[in-house]
């Protein structure tokens, strides 16, 4: 009896008589019924992770669809990321930093004003965490020690000092950083110099788009830390976008 059937390379299940058959792109897997229960959950673990990855192209998907790219390899993708947001897509993206770092016993989230906030909002409801974001002006209610930082802007061109208030986060935390785009790095950077003079240990980063030509990424990465990008973007010439395969 057929019980489901997806088409366009994607999975098809087929029972017949005493055989279970899989077809995926082009290979064919022939399992007797009394293996599939002693496969079943590598099975269950395997569309879980083809999931993840359908999940995530759609997020290469939108960034071509609805993404525009402007002199100065600028990336705009304020319809859908950070001006208007996609709820639906942040869940998405909750759900897979959550697969990513779940074992990490990440007890904060921290992240920058203003772009990464509604990402790590969504995304520390996974977790059960609180978030917390740097500022970048030090406001009259924003009283006692803080923490003090200085980030390079590659969107504005100019540098920035950001904030986050001393009793916040402690030597007791292990803190996962995000935010919505990694470019030179500089943002990342700050992050990281405040979570080590807080003496907080940082599990990683995660990214909803990378800008791989530009190296911010390699150069983080290159200091021990672990960054996971959602999607990496190996070029942009001509208006065109490619990504890195992952």
């Amino acid at each position: 009896r057929e019980i489901l059937w997806m088409t366009q390379g994607f999975p098809i299940f087929y029972f017949k008589n005493t055989k279970y058959m899989l077809l995926f792109s082009t290979r064919i897997y022939i399992i007797h019924p009394c293996q599939i229960w002693e496969n079943f959950s590598y099975l269950v673990l395997f569309f879980l992770q083809l999931q993840e990855v359908i999940n995530m192209k759609s997020l290469e998907e939108r960034i071509i669809k609805d993404g525009e790219v402007r002199d100065g390899k600028v990336l705009k993708v304020d319809s859908f990321l950070n001006h208007r947001m996609d709820i639906g897509l942040f869940n998405e993206i909750g759900k897979e930093f959550y697969r990513l770092f779940k074992d990490e016993n990440i007890t904060k989230i921290v992240t920058i004003e203003a772009s990464g906030i509604g990402i790590a909002c969504i995304a520390a409801q996974y977790f059960n965490v609180p978030v917390v974001f740097a500022k970048k002006s030090k406001t009259s209610n924003l009283t006692g020690d803080v923490y003090q930082g200085r980030i390079y802007s590659f969107t504005h061109q100019c540098f920035t000092d950001i904030y986050i208030k001393k009793s916040y986060i402690s030597q007791k935390d292990k803190i996962l950083i995000i935010d919505d785009f990694l470019a030179m790095g500089g943002a990342l950077d700050g992050l990281i110099q405040i979570i080590d003079e807080a003496g907080a240990e940082l599990a990683g980063a995660g990214i909803v788009i990378e800008k791989g030509f530009q190296g911010g990424g390699d150069l983080i990465r290159s200091k021990g830390v672990r960054v996971e990008s959602l999607a990496i973007i190996e070029s942009m010439d001509d208006g065109n976008i490619v990504f890195r395969p992952q």
